[in-house]
């Protein structure tokens, strides 16, 4: 156990803030809410960023950048929408030394310019669809704040797109929120439960909001991506108008979908250890670490020399960036190692002066700690399976840690109970009033997570009311 990280079971909100720290992954910055990232936790969002782009571009869409200040006007013009923002807004009231006609507000979110701008790019159905995606800082003025989890300034992506119909912009709005499923799923090594927000929880001015939910090691939910529908609401606000196939007026469909950087702490929430930040394969930025182990001048010469052999013959298999030789000379070897840990690195390789004259070298696994001696000549082949392992080996820890705290309550004492002495996810039935919603909310702080996609309705009756139910929803307290 690391001494400068303390344990979950003592101060699990201390130990997130300890990984952070000892992975040398952000700081709080001078401006109270915000934060600095660092090199090795910027280089997580890169690696989330670019793996996150190529599948924005594979389903059609293309990047552009929106202006970081808006109107007030705008934001006035959807009353939902203003309402949900207002207290979250920055403003911007002084340019060039003097006080401006109309006060800017720094960008909380974009649907507002980008309506304005799509109202000028839109003018037929055949400059229809319109997917875009931005990806940009914002800017939302929090009360309480976690490094990556909530922060007042943070990095995301935002996608915006135009449609026909309805029918459209309703695909989309699911086709993106799989888009996230997959990617936390098979990326991140995170397990998600797709489904529709409740009315009291879908984004101000939508028409329908969707939600990827994970549960983390303290049992509580993270809301990791959103995708809404956003109807005919902004279009409206800000006439997105196009000439239809029947040479009519009509409004059109939008949608708006967005990520951020509380992914990476999601990341760190869902499989770091008491030694400190666990990063799954595929979005670790350094997957294998190879550490030379050297008492002088000939023997660093010749564990280096070694090391590079390892490196080409894993770059065969491996982008050649994602494998670092350590040859640092003002380190001891455990130093090197405790490094390599706390940076979360998936794969060590330790090479000695006795491994060079075997030609073999020690292959360490992070996130279980296992250490292997391996050939030369396999060692290219058993890093890969070794990486695959670990990706398929955290994704089910995650998984099976989830259902094995996920209850259902039956009754509204059961509902209590659990969330005292077990908390988790709570599987129970709702009679679906923003009335039942805000009482549970009051009393307990769990809230609705989501409405579960991929459950067969199930008839039932309210845990609050004892009214009828169509199915079970999804309660915990959340990040």
């Amino acid at each position: 156990m690391a001494k400068n990280i303390t344990p979950r079971s003592d101060n699990y909100s201390q130990w997130y803030l300890d990984v952070i720290k000892a992975g040398q992954l952000a700081d709080y910055a001078p401006v109270k809410g915000c934060m600095v990232i660092r090199p090795s936790g910027f280089a997580i969002w890169e690696a989330m960023q670019a793996r996150l782009d190529r599948m924005f571009k594979e389903t059609g869409h293309v990047n552009a950048y929106f202006p970081l200040l808006i109107p007030q006007e705008f934001l006035n013009r959807e009353a939902e929408h203003v309402e949900g923002f207002s207290p979250e807004c920055a403003m911007v009231t002084i340019g060039g030394g003097k006080e401006l006609e109309e006060p800017l507000v720094i960008r909380p979110t974009s649907e507002t310019v980008i309506g304005h701008m799509y109202a000028q790019w839109i003018n037929s159905y055949r400059d229809l669809p319109v997917l875009i995606n931005q990806w940009a800082n914002v800017m939302r003025w929090e009360k309480r704040t976690r490094l990556f989890l909530r922060t007042s300034e943070f990095l995301w992506q935002e996608g915006h797109t135009a449609h026909e119909t309805y029918e459209e912009a309703q695909e989309e709005t699911l086709k993106m929120l799989e888009v996230y499923r997959s990617f936390q799923e098979d990326d991140l090594a995170i397990p998600v439960i797709p489904g529709q927000k409740s009315e009291a929880e879908k984004f101000p001015g939508a028409l329908s909001t969707y939600t990827v939910e994970a549960m983390m090691q303290d049992g509580k939910a993270l809301q990791s991506a959103t995708s809404h529908n956003l109807g005919q609401n902004f279009a409206k606000a800000f006439e997105i108008q196009f000439l239809d196939r029947n040479n009519q007026q009509s409004l059109a469909w939008t949608t708006s979908w967005g990520s951020s950087t509380r992914m990476i702490g999601g990341l760190i929430m869902t499989h770091s250890d008491d030694d400190g930040l666990v990063l799954p394969p595929r979005i670790a930025p350094v997957a294998v670490a190879l550490v030379p182990i050297f008492a002088n001048d000939q023997e660093r010469s010749q564990t280096l020399e070694f090391a590079e052999k390892i490196k080409q013959r894993l770059a065969e298999h491996l982008d050649h960036l994602r494998i670092q030789i350590d040859d640092r000379d003002n380190l001891r070897p455990g130093d090197k190692f405790f490094h390599w840990i706390q940076q979360g690195v998936p794969v060590r390789v330790e090479i000695g002066p006795r491994d060079v004259k075997q030609q073999s070298a020690m292959v360490a696994r992070r996130d279980v700690r296992d250490k292997k001696l391996v050939p030369l000549d396999e060692i290219a082949d058993h890093v890969m399976s070794l990486l695959q392992q670990i990706q398929r080996d955290l994704y089910q820890r995650a998984l099976d840690f989830r259902e094995a705290n996920t209850r259902t309550a039956k009754s509204y004492g059961e509902f209590k109970e659990i969330l005292e002495q077990e908390g988790g996810f709570i599987r129970a039935h709702w009679n679906g009033t923003r009335e039942a919603e805000d009482l549970i909310k009051n009393e307990t702080k769990a809230t609705i997570r989501c409405i579960p996609l991929n459950d067969q309705p199930e008839a039932g009756k309210c845990i609050l009311t004892g009214e009828h139910s169509k199915q079970e929803v999804i309660f915990a307290i959340a990040y």
